[in-house]
């Protein structure tokens, strides 16, 4: 009870968490003690140091509820758009909605036509997914110098990397250049030209999943 009395006499003085981002791992604090009585300072400063730990630990988690509860993309909050791709990300992209959709918002990239790439792509939306994501952790068909295996393509560390890396590609040699759409993506991406058909059928898939 003395604890939480101390606490709350805390959060009574203004206590405030700034600068907390994904990925941050510390919050930078303020305290407003203009309205403290001198002869309160020891026993707050007293307190601050003996419990900074839990302090900073219970702003972190206010902040990142409040990042949960904000619109990110679509009228949708990150843990909603999440859940929307992992409806349609299936077999070995199970569970994977959060990193496209995370990397895919720091990089300006559509999330939708992200998504929509990889299942057109990869064909993890209707059955097993295809030998590059299985076994080189490639989801979007990328070439590269870390080959998959005596192929063309790259092989990725991990599934994780391997999203990361083809929503980088997708910012630096399409987005980046104006080439947002997939009719324009389709010019440069994919020699098909159905392609850019094909992808936004699943974009709708996504939209109404």
């Amino acid at each position: 009870m003395k604890q939480k009395k101390k606490l709350g006499m805390v959060i009574s003085f203004g206590f405030i968490g700034l600068l907390a981002g994904i990925g941050t791992a510390n919050a930078v604090l303020r305290f407003d003690t203009e309205v403290q009585a001198k002869e309160e300072q020891p026993l707050l400063t007293d307190f601050i140091e003996e419990h900074q730990t839990e302090i900073v630990q219970v702003v972190s988690e206010n902040i990142e509820q409040q990042q949960q509860s904000e619109i990110v993309y679509d009228g949708l909050t990150l843990e909603e758009l999440t859940a929307k791709l992992n409806r349609v990300l299936k077999s070995t992209l199970s569970g994977t909605g959060n990193s496209f959709a995370t990397y895919s918002l720091e990089s300006g990239v559509d999330p939708y036509i992200a998504v929509a790439i990889v299942l057109e792509e990869t064909g993890c939306n209707s059955g097993t997914c295809s030998r590059l994501v299985r076994e080189c952790n490639n989801v979007g068909g990328m070439k590269g110098t870390n080959t998959c295996g005596k192929s063309a393509y790259a092989g990725f560390s991990s599934l994780d990397e391997g999203i990361k890396q083809f929503i980088s590609n997708l910012s630096r040699n399409y987005f980046a250049s104006g080439l947002t759409t997939p009719e324009l993506i389709n010019t440069k991406y994919a020699s098909s030209k159905t392609w850019a058909t094909k992808v936004n059928r699943y974009i709708e898939k996504i939209r109404a999943s």
